[in-house]
C-alpha cells in the first residue's frame, strides 16, 4: 500500500480566546483523510521564542494574520506537497529550512506550528489511531497531573498583582478525573471568598478569578483559604504553584513589585520567594527570576531545587539548547513545553528529550490566547510528560482540554495510567 502523502494544505484565519485572529492549518492527504490544528498566542512571551507573523497596520489592532495565512497557502503548501505524512521530522526540517531565520520570523512561528501540529493530526488519522497513541510510538503513556490556575495576575489580569499565576496541583489525587474534581471545588471556593469580600472583578485571560488583592502574599493567603474551604488539606491533598513571570516586572537589574510597593535586587527576590515557600505549601515555581538573569536562576535552584519544582518558561522557551545549557549550570529542574515557543513539534520534542537527559520534570503548557484545539493534551499523554498546564477551570478553550483528558482516561478504562505527583 502506498505511503500517504500530503496533497494540499489550507491556511485560514480563525479566532482565539481573546477575540484576536490566529492561524489554522488543515492538511489533506492523497488518501482522503485530513488533520487540522490552530496556533495559540501568548501575552507574556519570552524574548528568545519563535515569533508570530502579524500584519502591519491598524486592522485588528495590529494582530492580523493575513501574512501568516498567506505563508501557509503559498510557500509552505508548495514546499510540503507530496511529502510523506509519516515523516514528521523531515516535514518540520523542511519548514525550518524554508523559513531560514533563527526565530521563525519570515514565515511566522504561528504559521509553522499550526502546520506542524496539523501534520501530527493527519498522520494519526492516516493510521486510524488517536493522536496520543500515534505520538507515543509504542512508548509509556500516562494521564498528566493537572496544574490549574485559580487566580490570575500579571499580564493575564491587567497587572492587578505582579505574580502572573496562582495555581494548584492536586497532589493527593489518584486519577485525572479526581484531580479535576478537586480543582473544581477549589476554584468555586476561591470565587466565593472573593465575592464575599467584594473583591471579585471577573475572570482573567486564562479563566482564573480576576481579584482585587492588596499584595501578592494576600493572593497566597486566599488560595490557602480556598483549598481549606473546599474541604481539602493544603500541602497534603493540594499543593500551590506560582508562575512569577519575573521578566514582566524586571528592569535595569531590579524587580519592581507594584502590589507590594517594593523594589528588589535578585538576592532580595530570591529571599522573598524562599520565604513564601517556607510559609505556604508551594510545590512549584515558574520563572522566579527574569529570562536573562542566569546567576539568579542558578542561585534560586541551588537554594530550593531539592525541595520544589523550578520551571523555566521564558528562561528556556522550549529550546533543547537552552535546556541543556541551563542544566549544565545548575539552573532549573523542570521545563515548560509550549509547542508554539519552539515553532515545530520536532523542536518541542527535542526540548523534552534534553530535559529528560538532565533528569528534569516536564510540563506541557497552553498559552493565554487559546482555542478549542486539544493537541497539547495528546502530547502530554503520548509523551508521558507527567504534567499539563492549560489555565484555569473555566472558559471553554480551557475546558475543551480538560475534557479531552477525561475522554482519553475513559478510553483506557479502570486501569487508566495516571502520572500522579512525585514528591521531593
Amino acid at each position: 500500500m502506498a505511503e500517504p502523502r500530503i496533497e494540499r494544505i489550507v491556511g485560514r484565519r480563525v479566532w482565539d480566546s481573546r477575540g484576536r485572529p490566529t492561524v489554522e492549518a488543515e492538511i489533506f492527504l492523497d488518501t482522503g483523510v485530513s488533520g487540522r490544528a490552530i496556533a495559540p498566542a501568548g501575552a507574556s512571551t519570552g524574548t528568545h521564542e519563535a515569533v508570530e507573523l502579524r500584519d502591519d497596520g491598524p486592522a485588528f489592532g495590529g494582530f492580523g494574520v493575513d501574512r501568516a495565512v498567506a505563508s501557509i497557502n503559498g510557500e509552505i503548501a508548495a514546499a510540503l506537497r507530496s511529502m510523506p505524512i509519516a515523516d514528521q521530522a523531515a516535514i518540520d526540517r523542511r519548514l525550518i529550512e524554508l523559513d531560514g531565520t533563527s526565530n521563525k520570523a519570515r514565515l511566522g512561528g504561528n504559521a509553522m506550528i499550526a502546520v506542524s501540529m496539523a501534520v501530527l493530526h493527519a498522520a494519526a488519522a492516516a493510521r486510524g489511531e488517536p493522536l496520543w497513541r500515534a505520538v507515543a510510538e509504542g512508548g509509556q503513556v500516562s494521564l498528566p497531573m493537572p496544574m490549574i490556575q485559580i487566580f490570575g495576575g500579571g499580564a493575564h489580569a491587567g497587572r492587578r498583582v505582579d505574580i502572573q499565576d496562582f495555581l494548584i496541583i492536586p497532589i493527593g489525587a489518584a486519577s485525572f478525573d479526581r484531580a479535576l474534581a478537586m480543582a473544581a471545588h477549589v476554584y468555586r471556593a476561591g470565587g466565593e471568598i472573593m465575592a464575599d469580600r467584594g473583591h471579585l472583578r471577573g475572570v482573567a485571560d486564562e479563566g482564573g478569578w480576576w481579584p482585587e488583592f492588596a499584595s501578592n502574599a494576600e493572593a497566597l493567603d486566599t488560595l490557602v483559604a480556598a483549598i481549606e474551604r473546599a474541604g481539602l488539606v493544603p500541602g497534603e491533598e493540594v499543593g500551590i504553584a506560582i508562575d512569577v513571570a519575573a521578566s514582566q516586572f524586571y528592569s535595569r537589574g531590579r524587580y519592581r513589585l507594584a502590589a507590594d510597593g517594593a523594589e528588589l535586587e535578585t538576592e532580595g527576590l530570591v529571599g522573598l520567594l524562599s520565604d513564601w515557600c517556607r510559609r505556604y505549601p508551594i510545590v512549584s515555581i515558574e520563572d522566579p527570576v527574569a529570562e536573562d538573569d542566569d546567576a539568579g536562576m542558578v542561585a534560586f535552584t541551588a537554594k530550593l531545587g531539592r525541595r520544589i519544582q523550578i520551571i523555566g518558561d521564558d528562561y528556556l522557551v522550549t529550546s533543547a539548547q537552552r535546556v541543556a545549557a541551563a542544566a549544565s549550570r545548575g539552573a532549573c529542574n523542570a521545563v515548560l513545553l509550549k509547542p508554539n515557543q519552539a515553532g515545530t513539534v520536532t523542536e518541542t520534542k527535542a526540548a523534552l528529550a534534553a530535559a529528560r537527559a538532565a533528569g528534569w520534570r516536564t510540563v506541557v503548557s497552553a498559552r493565554s490566547g487559546e482555542t478549542e484545539d486539544v493537541t497539547i493534551v495528546h502530547l502530554a499523554v503520548g509523551w508521558n510528560t507527567g504534567q499539563l498546564k492549560v489555565g484555569s477551570f473555566a472558559r471553554s478553550e480551557r475546558m475543551a482540554k480538560w475534557n479531552e483528558g477525561l475522554r482519553i482516561e475513559a478510553a483506557f478504562g479502570p486501569a487508566a495510567p495516571f502520572a500522579g505527583w512525585r514528591r521531593g
